[in-house]
């Protein structure tokens, strides 16, 4: 039986950080893209005290490998989630250099899951998240019924507007190689800038309230 995983995504205030990390978190995103409204700043450096069993995840949109490769060196991350239209090869190079992939994509009524299967051999996770305005961060779910079409092959993070509202729906969720639940605006104060009772709230429902044996 494995516990749904749980990472904090957008995170870049060096005391939020730390408050989060104390939640026990298993991954902890860093938005590398700026475009972002939670871009991390060109001075940005995670703080030293992050537990190493808090995975680092970067983020990135469309970046070429060289610049992810040399983030990810500098950040010391152990998982890159491209956020944009990354093609297959960019996947392998960066997962070649032991980086684990989380492959996002924006899901709306009309997705064709069948674009997953090129990608199936060369990412780790699969990430969906809500089709709207910005490449992430949206703050609305979309209709979780449309994983049924899924052949769930490879685990994914679930993300877009998820919080403690919403999580008794998530839990339904249990017939799907559901990996983790990927949680950002929905937990904020303000961009970038998460509310920490949301977030222990959050992790502690999902810990105790949801098991698969997928």
């Amino acid at each position: 039986m494995n516990a749904l995983k749980v990472k904090v995504c957008g995170m870049r205030n060096p005391d939020n950080i730390r408050e989060i990390a104390a939640l026990a978190p298993d991954y902890m995103g860093f938005i590398f893209y700026e475009g972002s409204p939670r871009y991390v700043g060109k001075s940005f450096f995670i703080p030293e005290e992050l537990p190493a069993t808090v995975k680092r995840v970067g983020v990135f949109v469309n970046e070429s490998t060289q610049t992810i490769l040399s983030l990810a060196s500098l950040n010391r991350l152990q998982a890159v989630q491209l956020h944009g239209n990354e093609p297959v090869d960019q996947c392998d190079a960066i997962r070649s250099a032991g980086l684990e992939v989380i492959k996002a994509f924006a899901v709306d009524d009309h997705f064709t899951f069948s674009d997953l299967k090129p990608y199936e051999s060369s990412v780790d996770y699969f990430l969906f998240d809500t089709r709207g305005k910005f490449y992430g961060g949206n703050g609305l779910p979309f209709n979780w019924s449309i994983l049924q079409r899924y052949d769930q092959q490879v685990p994914f993070f679930l993300s877009g507007g998820l919080s403690t509202k919403n999580l008794e729906e998530v839990f339904r969720l249990t017939t799907m190689n559901l990996y983790a639940l990927d949680i950002n605006s929905g937990v904020e104060v303000s961009p970038g800038m998460k509310d920490v009772h949301q977030v222990d709230q959050l992790i502690h429902r999902t810990r105790k309230g949801f098991s698969t044996n997928l």
